[in-house]
C-alpha cells in the first residue's frame, strides 16, 4: 500500500468535517480520517493554530473561520452570491418560496445561496449542500448547457435515485436535457423528495457559457409552472447581465 502524502493527511483531516458532522473530538477525526491519533494530534494542532480549526472548552473541534475568509475568495462563492443576490431577493418577493442558487462541481451541484420563507415548502437544501446534476432543477439547468461529451459521459454513468420519481432512465435524462434547452427552463419534479418541484433557469457569464443557475421550489401541489418559469428567467438574465453578460444582437 502506498504511503499517504503529508497533503493527503492534512486533507483528510479538514473532509473529516461535513454537515453531518460538524464538531468532532480528537479520537473522531482520527477514526474519520484514518489516521493515527498521535498523527492525528499533530495535525490538528497545525490547523488549528494556523485558523483552519478551532477547538472549544469543550475539547471539541469545529471548522475555524480562516477557511471562511479563504473560500471567500473563490470567484464563484461569496462573490457569485453578492451579485446575485438583489435578483434572489426580488424572486423571493415574488413567489414566497425557496430560493435556491447553485453551481456546478464535477457531477453535482453545489448551492451556495438559499432563501426560504417560514411557509415555504421543506426541502433538503442548505448552503454547501451537494446533490447529483440529475435530480435537481438546478443541476438539469447547469448539465443541459455543458460540452456534449461530458453530458454524455454523465448520462451514461450510474443515475442515484431518491424517490419513486427520480430519472434513472438515461435516454428519459437526455431527452430532459434536450428539452431545458428548447425552453431556457428546468423543471424537476418531485425527484429529490415527493412533494416539490424545482424550476430552474441556468446563468451565463462574460462569454456566455453557463456559469450558474437560479431555481423557485415550490410544492408540488402548487406547482404552476407557466408561471414560475417566466419569473425564473428574469432572475437568471438579470443576474447574468450583472456578471456581463450580453445577448446576442445587443
Amino acid at each position: 500500500m502506498t504511503p499517504r502524502s503529508a497533503p493527503d493527511r492534512l486533507l483528510s483531516v479538514l473532509a473529516a468535517f461535513d454537515h453531518e458532522h460538524p464538531a468532532l473530538s480528537l479520537t473522531d477525526i482520527s477514526r474519520r480520517a484514518g489516521l493515527s491519533l498521535t498523527t492525528a494530534h499533530r495535525l490538528v494542532g497545525a490547523l488549528t493554530e494556523w485558523g483552519a480549526l478551532e477547538r472549544d472548552p469543550g475539547g471539541v473541534y469545529h471548522v475555524g473561520l480562516r477557511l471562511w475568509e479563504i473560500a471567500a475568495l473563490a470567484p464563484r462563492g461569496l462573490a457569485l452570491r453578492q451579485v446575485a443576490l438583489p435578483h434572489l431577493e426580488d424572486l423571493y418577493e415574488a413567489t414566497h418560496e425557496n430560493v435556491q442558487l447553485g453551481v456546478r462541481d464535477g457531477p453535482e451541484v453545489v448551492y451556495i445561496e438559499w432563501l426560504s420563507g417560514r411557509s415555504a415548502v421543506g426541502v433538503h437544501i442548505r448552503v454547501g449542500a451537494r446533490w447529483p446534476l440529475h435530480a435537481t432543477g438546478v443541476g438539469l439547468a447547469l448539465l443541459a448547457h455543458d460540452d456534449p461529451a461530458r453530458q454524455e459521459e454523465y448520462c451514461s454513468g450510474p443515475l442515484a435515485s431518491f424517490t419513486p420519481y427520480t430519472i434513472t432512465d438515461p435516454a428519459r435524462l437526455r431527452r430532459e436535457l434536450a428539452e431545458v434547452r428548447r425552453t431556457g427552463v428546468a423543471v424537476s419534479s418531485r425527484q429529490v423528495t415527493d412533494d416539490a418541484v424545482s424550476v430552474a433557469a441556468p446563468i451565463r457569464g462574460t462569454g456566455g457559457a453557463v456559469v450558474a443557475a437560479v431555481s423557485v421550489v415550490v410544492p408540488d401541489a402548487d406547482a404552476q409552472v407557466p408561471v414560475l418559469a417566466p419569473a425564473v428567467r428574469i432572475a437568471a438574465r438579470g443576474i447574468s447581465r450583472a456578471l456581463g453578460w450580453l445577448p446576442e444582437g445587443r
